[in-house]
């Protein structure tokens, strides 16, 4: 019973970490969920080793990247599906910001967007970002130069037809 308090305890102090970077990955509530669930499963059986290294939340974060990475290359899983009509005058100025990088994340590529996220959100570093995706520094990177530069032509896209629409 103690491996299972443990595991418990663990995922009650990590779920929500673990849900916005699913989240930041995919840029769907729903997928993000269903990633989580499928890393913690994963997890659970690997516990007692990973228990043991002392590394829980770093080979969780793992495990939640590629299982990301895994559901985009699933058939079945690149369905879209469209957010949800929200009302912007309830809305403040920092979840608007958010929603915009968010969208422009899920406009770039899943290995630029994985980089991205690793990289800024997480603030891994690029030894750590190649070691979680297990690719070299110098793809990290190229990764990541490429995909800021992909981010600002989607933001900028964006900013110009929100100025449009006003």
């Amino acid at each position: 019973m103690r491996v299972d308090d443990d595991f418990a305890g663990f995922v009650e102090g990590a779920l929500t970490t673990l849900r916005q970077l699913a989240f930041l990955l995919t840029g769907n509530w729903h997928q993000a969920e269903d990633v989580v669930q499928d890393a913690l499963v994963k997890l659970y059986i690997a516990w007692p080793r990973v228990r043991r290294d002392g590394e829980e939340f770093a080979y969780a974060r793992r495990i939640v990247t590629r299982t990301c990475i895994d559901h985009t290359r699933r058939p079945w899983r690149r369905e879209q599906l469209s957010n949800v009509p929200r009302d912007a005058s309830v809305e403040t100025t920092d979840v608007v910001e958010r929603h915009f990088l968010v969208d422009a994340l899920n406009q770039i590529s899943t290995g630029q967007r994985t980089v991205l996220v690793l990289r800024f959100w997480l603030d891994l570093s690029v030894e750590q970002t190649a070691n979680e995706l297990n690719i070299s520094t110098g793809s990290v990177k190229s990764q990541t130069a490429k995909g800021l530069v992909r981010l600002r032509e989607v933001l900028a896209q964006a900013s110009a037809k929100e100025l449009e629409n006003q």
